[in-house]
């Protein structure tokens, strides 16, 4: 039997409070039947967190493939906390479902890696209309406002994490060992071309 680890032990975690953060929601027309219903749910989730409507911004985009290069760009102005990526897709009788489903899923999820800025997936992937209904607020709770606290708690994590001091201080790396493009590496009179 595995053993449960101790709860008692420190961890870093995020709160719910969006209170001094901006966030950005990116979110597509299509279907737009479901996404409203997540947008609507998703500010509620922000401003119940405590964030300001002026740090709120909105993008709408056409469809679901755009949503990536929408939350890219605003990452990239460093504006917002967190991204908010809403959409719905639904499985249709040709492959352009699974296609689409990867690419969004992908580009959603390099943009956080590569920026360094948390998003949020509140993008439903669903095989019919009833599924998004129910995911929009019918059965099963609202994702959009499920996108909405994970984008709070995982700002709040990211600054958490970047105020942890850092083990290892500049001083006890080696200039030429530090992935510095900036500065040139010192180079060894021995190795030099002559």
């Amino acid at each position: 039997m595995e053993a449960v680890p101790d709860s008692t032990f420190p961890a870093l975690a995020g709160s719910l409070s969006a209170s001094g953060r901006r966030f950005a929601i990116v979110v597509s027309r299509f279907n737009a039947f479901i996404t409203e219903r997540l947008l609507l749910s998703a500010i509620d989730g922000l401003m119940r967190s405590g964030a300001k409507k002026e740090d709120i911004g909105l993008v709408r985009v056409p469809g679901a493939f755009e949503i990536p290069l929408a939350a890219r760009k605003l990452a990239e102005t460093r504006k917002y906390d967190a991204i908010i990526c809403l959409g719905c897709l639904l499985r249709g009788d040709t492959a352009h479902y699974d296609v689409i489903v990867n690419e969004v899923t992908r580009g959603i999820g390099q943009s956080a890696q590569e920026t360094g800025v948390p998003h949020a997936f509140g993008v439903l992937t669903c095989d019919t209309l009833e599924q998004a209904i129910d995911r929009a607020g019918l059965k099963m709770g609202n994702k959009g406002f499920e996108a909405a606290l994970a984008a709070v708690e995982m700002a709040s994590l990211e600054r958490a994490i970047s105020s942890q001091p850092s083990a290892v201080s500049e001083k006890q790396v080696p200039r030429f060992a530090r992935n510095d493009k900036s500065k040139k590496k010192p180079q060894n009179p021995k190795t030099k071309r002559k």
